[in-house]
């Protein structure tokens, strides 16, 4: 195998005291693209498959643990809770979402990075989008799966979202030990994935003990990255080339979100992938690879 086939050892990054762990394939590729996990899981919740893909297109793939995440900083003790419990927790945030998309700055500045396109999934592309916003000339494209428009904040962010999977999973209860961990998130997989693609639960499996070999599952981080505070300017001051990605069959983020953000970006590329849940399966591999290099002039 070569450099494009397998990830680098595990480096870390730094933003004052907040460690980032991160790693990259396809090095050497003529455009870097940093990868931004959402969920409060690991950065090895990326398909493998996705990522050759992206380094098949000439990309230099980095992705990252954002911090409260996998082998990051962590802001509190992990915690075994049903799926969303952080949500509502009153405890208070001591980070800001500026904190969170400067770790993603950090990340670049650590592996020798300047610009690159920026392709986040769920939470991740509401950060991938504040990057866009917060550092315009180190961002050469923005890609933003199944998300939110960043400018959807508290309550108006209710009418975007589709509540029937998440109060399923908030019911259940699991073993407080590895399998418990492993049951939970395999859930959460295979209750994002469409009905017409289902969860390989296999592979599904296989990122979520790597992302446990490496951090414990902390529902209590979720809460804490959704309800960072974000103060700086609205979306619709993008300026970076735009591709917005989302799954027709979504059981959490309804579509009207991806019109949204797509209406609000000057000049953005919208596609609604038919037979596609909250998840990046095979199907999709190939189509946001090729999409996400023609953001980017050869």
């Amino acid at each position: 195998m070569t450099h494009l086939d397998t990830w680098t050892p595990t480096t870390i990054a730094r933003n004052g005291d907040v460690e980032l762990a991160y790693d990259r394939i396809g090095h050497g590729g003529d455009v870097p693209l940093l990868l931004m996990m959402g969920l409060a899981i690991s950065r090895f919740w990326w398909p493998d498959g996705l990522c050759r893909a992206l380094a098949d297109e000439g990309f230099d793939v980095v992705r990252y643990d954002q911090r409260d995440t996998g082998e990051s900083t962590r802001f509190g003790v992990p915690r075994r809770r049903g799926p969303w419990s952080g949500l509502v927790s009153g405890e208070p945030v001591p980070y800001t979402a500026e904190d969170v998309v400067d770790d993603a700055a950090a990340v670049l500045d650590a592996a020798g990075i300047d610009r690159a396109v920026v392709l986040g999934h769920s939470l991740g592309g509401v950060v991938a989008q504040r990057f866009a916003l917060r550092h315009p000339r180190r961002t050469l494209g923005l890609v933003s799966c199944d998300s939110l428009p960043s400018d959807a904040l508290g309550p108006a962010a209710v009418r975007y979202l589709r509540p029937g999977l998440g109060l399923r999973l908030a019911t259940r209860r699991y073993p407080g030990d590895r399998e418990g961990d492993v049951a939970a998130s395999l859930a959460v997989a295979k209750g994002m994935a469409s009905p017409a693609t289902p969860c390989d639960e296999d592979a599904a499996r296989a990122r979520i003990e790597r992302g446990l070999d490496r951090g414990p599952r902390d529902t209590r981080g979720l809460g804490r990255q959704v309800r960072a505070r974000w103060h700086g300017p609205r979306l619709r001051h993008v300026t970076a080339p735009t591709l917005v990605l989302h799954g027709a069959d979504d059981p959490l983020i309804r579509t009207s979100a991806a019109r949204a953000t797509a209406r609000q970006v000057r000049g953005a590329t919208l596609m609604i992938l038919p037979d596609v849940g909250h998840d990046l399966p095979p199907v999709t591999w190939r189509t946001l690879a090729r999409e996400a290099r023609r953001l980017v002039p050869a």
